[in-house]
């Protein structure tokens, strides 16, 4: 049975006067993974899931299942589930109908790809590494959703990604390299394995550095947690209508540098064109040239603001509030990168080291954690390579940093020194989002201590 044939039994099994909305999602998901630099686990799965989401009489139900036989039990047990839930005054209603043109970014190819296509990406970044410990994965995933409601709205979207993210390792360092697409044919392993080999030589023998404030050139690997943190904390718009979030819409909170941009409709999206609720995603500038512009909706919080829904709901967000789904920090002009000798992960970032009179190459932000949501300040560790910049030329390689430090303060105006001219794109922290980022060279990050302090 198709997706949209499931999707209009459950609609049909709900009785009149219910509004209802359905999702049917089929997701195949295929993960070769690697340790000790061979290959010890290659899975693919494939899964039908049914949400059911139904209100009335002021109370709203919502339930989903993987088992697709025998779905009348399941939406009688939602309705009883819905007769005995609380009231939900906050109700947005439905999304209505509503005419979409584009359906996602889908690779046939991706879809498709056999596992000695993902293994060959990892010999390739085994033999780059040339005799390191190397240890990651390679995935493919694609994903068919069908959405209908009670209210006429219908659409589909299609997606499919590719990542790799790997590290190779001596007795006293590792060296990371991470990418995601829509596309497996834009996975090179062999460019990630030499820059995850090259990363972890560069950082053997590290030396400890005081704590303090360091100018730092964080790569885009960096850059990609900062850019969640500031999507998840910041740009919804529940953390906002809460009094949780530091934005101030319309005040030139960042540097002019920043431009900040939701748009799962780009060419390189690995989102969906729709969210939960059915609401077509919308592009969103978040941030223009460093001023604060738009938060991200739901159906419940734009109802609150009296606005429209930008189409960012996720599954289980009534109490969590509207997601960004492909965020991109844009690029500035500049050169095509290329690849380069060295910790550096490309030409551009090197570029932007080259300005760095004493500072810190970064490579990944880890185990990140906010302290403060109304500040944005968060706490974490470097990790996979950090190092010594001085006048302008990577020096020593680092002991890792603990850091506590207030992410849109490291981003405030007059605060961003460089950006990169290539915005990657990064797995993200859901299956079905990715953060599109450059490099960026900043004035200050507060580093409090060791990694194990």
């Amino acid at each position: 049975m198709s997706g949209t044939d499931l999707a209009a039994q459950v609609l049909k099994l709900v009785d009149d006067g219910v509004e209802a909305e359905v999702v049917v999602e089929r997701a195949a998901l295929s993960l070769t993974r690697f340790a000790n630099s061979y290959i010890h686990q290659n899975v693919a799965d494939e899964t039908t899931t049914v949400r059911l989401r139904l209100h009335a009489d002021g109370r709203t139900a919502t339930a989903s299942t993987t088992v697709t036989d025998g779905v009348e039990e399941f939406v009688r047990r939602t309705v009883a589930s819905m007769r005995l839930a609380p009231a939900d005054p906050t109700w947005p209603g439905l999304a209505p109908k509503a005419p979409m043109s584009f359906e996602g970014n889908a690779d046939e190819a991706t879809a498709a790809a056999a596992p000695d296509e993902r293994a060959a990406r990892v010999r390739a970044f085994v033999e780059q590494a040339a005799g390191l410990e190397v240890a990651g994965y390679c995935r493919t995933s694609a994903t068919r959703v069908v959405y209908l409601n009670s209210a006429g709205q219908q659409v589909r979207g299609v997606r499919t990604a590719a990542a790799m993210d790997g590290i190779a390792r001596t007795a006293t360092s590792d060296g990371l390299a991470r990418l995601a697409s829509t596309r497996l044919a834009d996975i090179d392993g062999a460019v990630l394995g030499a820059r995850a080999a090259a990363k972890a030589r560069a950082g053997a023998d590290p030396v400890e550095l005081p704590p303090g404030r360091y100018e730092v050139v964080l790569e885009p690997t960096a850059v990609a947690d900062v850019l969640q943190m500031l999507a998840v904390y910041g740009f919804n718009a529940k953390m906002v209508q809460d009094r949780q979030s530091f934005l101030e819409l319309g005040a030139a909170q960042f540097d002019p540098a920043v431009t900040l941009v939701e748009d799962a409709t780009a060419a390189d999206s690995t989102a969906l064109p729709f969210d939960v609720e059915g609401t077509p995603r919308q592009r969103v500038v978040l941030v223009d040239a460093g001023v604060s512009s738009a938060v991200v909706h739901d159906r419940r919080t734009a109802a609150k603001a009296q606005a429209a829904s930008t189409g960012h709901a996720i599954a289980g967000g009534a109490s969590f509030g509207a997601v960004p789904a492909s965020l991109r920090l844009l690029a500035h002009d500049g050169p095509a990168p290329v690849e380069v000798d060295g910790p550096a992960a490309d030409s551009g970032v090197a570029a932007l080291v080259a300005g760095v009179e004493r500072g810190l190459l970064v490579t990944d932000n880890h185990y990140t954690r906010v302290l403060d949501p109304r500040t944005l300040v968060v706490t974490g560790l470097t990790r996979n390579g950090v190092w010594l910049i001085e006048d302008g030329v990577v020096t020593t390689p680092v002991r890792n940093f603990r850091f506590t430090q207030s992410y849109p303060q490291a981003l405030a105006p007059g605060a961003v020194l460089g950006v990169g001219p290539r915005a990657v794109e990064l797995p993200g922290p859901w299956a079905e989002s990715g953060t599109c980022a450059p490099a960026l060279r900043l004035a200050s990050w507060n580093y409090t201590g060791g990694a194990s302090g």
